[in-house]
Order: structure tokens, then sequence, then C-alpha cells
């Protein structure tokens, strides 16, 4: 059940926060159309891993002529929540689309957020992004074997930093423990607010390892200044030499996906209209440039399939973040 006080003072940040060019392309919904104008709504700040992907969505609908004028507006904060609440507080918008993903449904579940994923119309699911455990090129650990058995010996010992609490990093950690047998409530992870201080620190020795979406860590372990202990896709990546940690004995797997919801409210035909129009994103020569230059897993799922995956994750991640003891 949902904090009565709490919800109160987030609907109050959610209100002092709100972005103005977004609320302002409210007052067109009711004369556009998502092929006549498009908005998608990313809820981080420019730079970030939605707004990138956003972005990548936008040059694939301009590019093959999908839509006529698709738009990015970012809203950012909480992990995706504060985008998230806005975007339900405009139920039957059928010219916008909110980017969400993994990252989006752990803040839920830490946040005890007033809106869930239950408040929103799935619409596609398009590509998965995987994190890797990495260390300092002149760590002590050169296996992931290594790095268990002195985490299991010391938890505390043994930091791990990443993104920010509740992020797929952050429950990819959780998950770990528990497979290895350490308690994820011993977990020392140090959560940080940009993959930038996160590599800082992890470079410095700060932190004795890094859980890391594979994107941002990629140039270093090329360069040869950081050593992947395992990648958390379910099976090896093409053209990623990083073990998985199931090959390696370990049952765990966690995909950062990321995909897109509808407001609520919207009507069947609409909905059709949006799935239609991610198909062609998907089809289209500019979005499959996008995920071979990303190193992002064409996962692309629709309806009721789309919905079931939605709800596991939601429940994968209640169960982590009860671990975790948060």
């Amino acid at each position: 059940m949902k904090k009565p006080i709490r919800t109160v003072l987030f609907a109050a940040l959610v209100a002092a926060v709100a972005v103005p060019a977004f609320a302002n392309a409210a007052s067109t919904a009711s004369t556009s159309t998502a092929r006549s104008k498009l908005t998608l709504v990313a809820p981080a700040a420019p730079g970030g891993g939605w707004d990138g992907f956003a972005r990548e969505a936008q040059q694939a609908l301009r590019g093959d002529g999908i839509v006529n004028n698709p738009q990015v507006v970012n809203v950012p904060g909480a992990g995706g929540t504060i985008g998230l609440s806005q975007f339900v507080q405009m139920p039957g918008r059928e010219d916008a689309l909110l980017v969400t993903g993994g990252v989006m449904v752990g803040a839920i579940e830490l946040g005890d957020n007033p809106e869930t994923m239950d408040d929103v119309v799935p619409i596609a699911r398009m590509a998965d992004d995987f994190a890797a455990l990495v260390v300092p090129a002149d760590s002590e650990f050169k296996t992931l074997d290594d790095f268990i058995e002195a985490w299991k010996e010391d938890p505390g010992a043994v930091s791990i930093g990443g993104g920010s609490l509740g992020s797929i990093d952050h429950l990819l950690s959780g998950l770990l423990a528990k497979e290895v047998g350490v308690d994820p409530k011993s977990v020392n992870y140090i959560a940080y607010s940009g993959g930038g201080e996160a590599l800082t620190s992890l470079l410095s020795h700060t932190t004795a390892a890094g859980m890391s979406g594979y994107n941002e860590v990629a140039d270093q372990i090329e360069s040869g200044t950081l050593r992947p202990l395992a990648i958390s896709s379910p099976e090896r990546l093409e053209g990623v030499d990083i073990p998985t940690f199931r090959e390696q004995g370990y049952e765990v797997s966690m995909s950062n996906w990321r995909g897109l919801v509808a407001a609520p409210g919207i009507s069947h035909e609409a909905k059709e209209e949006f799935i239609r129009i991610a198909s062609e994103v998907r089809e289209s020569e500019e979005w499959q440039d996008a995920l071979e230059r990303n190193s992002w897993t064409d996962s692309f799922t629709t309806g009721e399939e789309f919905e079931r995956y939605i709800d596991k994750e939601v429940t994968i991640a209640q169960e982590i973040v009860k671990d975790l003891g948060l």
C-alpha cells in the first residue's frame, strides 16, 4: 500500500519541477495525431541513456518519414519516475510516448512511487543493454571467481560502484550476491549520479569493482584500462569478448531494457497505431544501425508478450529491493 503523506509530497514535487515544454505540448493534443506530430518523452537529462535512446528513435522516425515531426522532450529526475508521474497526469494523449525501461522499474519500487507501470499502456520493448562487472587493469581480481571468493570472505571490504540506488547496476549487484551466498544487505554498493564519476572512483581505487552498462565502459575495456569479469547477458554478445555470469557458473542475468509506453486512456486504435509506428522504427535502416553502434540487442516485443515481460520485471525488482533491505 502506498504511503499517503509520501504520495502527497511526491505529487507536490512533480508539480514543482514540471517541464513547461511537455505541458505546453499537451495543449495541441486534440489536433495532433501520432503520424503528424509525435512527442517522445525522455525521463532523463540530455546526454543520459534514455535521452540517447529517444534521440536514436527520433532519427529513425524522421529518417524514414515514419512520423512528420518527431520531438524529444526531457523530464529528468528520480530514476525516471518524475517523467512517469507527469506523463500519467495527461490521460488520452495520442501523440506522445514515454521512454521507459528497467531503471524506471527499479526506481518505482525503491521510491514507493504513487504511479507505477500499471498506469501506462505498454507499446513496445525495443532493445536490451547489459551490464558488465569490471575492475581496474591492475586489480588483484583476475577472474570472476577471484572477485567472488574475496566478496564472500568480507562483503563490506569489496565495494562496488555503479549507478543510482535502484538502478540495474544496483539490482544486479544484489542479485549476484544472493546467487553466491552473500547477504544482499551486506553489499557495499556505492551509488553515483553519473557514469563519469563512477569511472573516476573505480580508476582511483576508491571502489574495488564497478557494475556498469557495457557501452559506458567499452572504450576503457578496449584500451586496457579496465578488465571485464562478466557481462549480464543470457549468452555472449556478438562481437563482445566478455564471458557471461551464466557461463562461469552463476545463474545471473539482467537486462537494462528500453521500451515505449503510452498514456492511460488512449483508444484501442491509437494503441495499434503506436505499435505500427514502433514496428516501422524497428525495421528501419537507421534503427538497425543504432542497435549496432550502441551494442544494443534487438528484443522487439509488443502486445501481451511485452505486458507479461513488464509484470515479470516488476516482480523481480520487488524481490531484489526487499532482499537489499531498501
